[in-house]
């Protein structure tokens, strides 16, 4: 008997096809996510635009406060570097710092040695642990922020009884200045603090909040007239809009680490993640013990079976598996026949002499059939399946 020996077969590596097939729902998913995270991304931006701006006119600009500052004869102006905000200090000027979280540890050291000695009033605009100790020395903001957003004043600073409540709730403050006007509290720490200056007239005011010289919040509680006495104490406003462009803030001593610009709070929500992922994991687990076998509750041919285990061959293309089954029952069922122990049958030392005396066929046929490589498609499987069936019924001829 001769035979054909196949070309060997990666069948058992899945092919691009079907890697696609298996990946498209994962991809799809992402690119969905993906697109909604830019959506979101360019919604937020738009609503966004121009927030704490004295020129913008959207809800979360600062136009009217501006206009307002205006009628009563104090001339706004706005900077967005280090160097012109640093220029204008003087007894006469406000400075208001829209976002001092951005600022860089140099950048605040350099403002705050600018205006500590000037006499003016700085105006820090809900400056968080990042730069309030720099920028108000004595200053700390504490992690937990304001629970309500409208508070009442609770302080003798004029300017805040004659306002009354406001929206100032937000960052909350603790200070080490015994002289400070502590207002607007929240749980006993202050969201507005007055700081005086060692020597001299001059101030520096820390507000928890943005939300009073908002275009959309202005004319709500007294938000009007604490944002007026707060800004218009000075007939110069200087409106600083810190720039991620601007030269000073490159420098040695600013470089920050990944983590320094992750969020306060990341480690707890990453471990909360964890958790999560941890209980989702337990929870869609197959086995939480050992296996414990079971009787079926109705008998299964055995025919049921293997047409079963062979769609399964089929549907992941493992015809190498399917033909080292194939070929091991064969060898099972020859080894007796040609009068080899069923120990040795997988072996082709012991068993294809026997076979090749017993059918008088040449060995190195035998062995690509019994022991050869996979088949590379399904033609080649069937053939290989009606190959071995003809080699048994041979043997088992008289």
């Amino acid at each position: 008997m001769t035979t054909e020996a196949t070309p060997p077969s990666t069948s058992a590596s899945p092919t691009a096809r079907q890697v696609w097939t298996r990946a498209r729902g994962i991809a799809l998913a992402l690119v969905v996510l993906l697109a909604g995270a830019i959506a979101i991304a360019v919604i937020r931006s738009d609503a966004r635009h121009g927030e704490l701006d004295p020129r913008s006119a959207d809800p979360n600009g600062s136009r009217a406060v501006a206009e307002l500052l205006t009628d009563r004869g104090v001339d706004t102006r706005v900077v967005t570097t280090l160097d012109e905000a640093a220029t204008a200090a003087g007894p006469d000027t406000t400075l208001l710092v829209a976002v001092p979280d951005l600022l860089t540890r140099s950048q605040q050291s350099r403002l705050h040695n600018a205006f500590a000695d000037a006499g003016g009033r700085t105006v820090l605009v809900a400056s968080g642990s990042a730069s309030v100790e720099r920028l108000a020395p004595g200053v700390t903001a504490d992690p937990a922020t304001s629970l309500d957003s409208t508070l009442s004043p609770d302080c003798d600073l004029p300017a805040a009884q004659r306002a009354g409540t406001a929206d100032t709730g937000g960052v909350r403050y603790t200070t080490t200045h015994l002289d400070a006007d502590k207002c607007y509290p929240s749980e006993r720490l202050a969201t507005l603090l007055r700081i005086p200056a060692p020597t001299g007239d001059g101030d520096t005011v820390v507000l928890g909040a943005p939300d009073i010289l908002l275009n959309d919040r202005l004319d709500e509680q007294g938000n009007a007239s604490l944002a007026l006495q707060l800004l218009g104490s000075r007939p110069h406003l200087v409106w600083y809009l810190p720039s991620l462009s601007d030269a000073s803030a490159t420098g040695a001593d600013d470089e920050r680490s990944f983590f320094d610009l992750l969020p306060s709070g990341w480690l707890w929500g990453t471990l909360q993640l964890f958790f999560a992922a941890a209980l989702a994991a337990l929870w869609r687990a197959r086995r939480l013990g050992p296996l414990v076998p079971e009787k079926l509750p109705v008998a299964i041919r055995a025919s049921e079976t293997a047409e079963g285990r062979a769609r399964l061959y089929r549907k992941a293309d493992a015809r190498d598996r399917a033909a080292n089954a194939l070929r091991s029952t064969t060898r099972t069922r020859l080894a007796p026949l040609a009068g080899v122990p069923v120990t040795q049958a997988h072996t082709p030392e012991a068993l294809l002499p026997a076979l090749s005396a017993h059918l008088h066929g040449d060995g190195q046929d035998l062995h690509a059939l019994l022991f050869g490589p996979p088949p590379s498609d399904d033609a080649a499987l069937i053939a290989l399946a009606d190959r071995l069936d003809a080699l048994e019924r041979e043997v088992r001829r008289p």
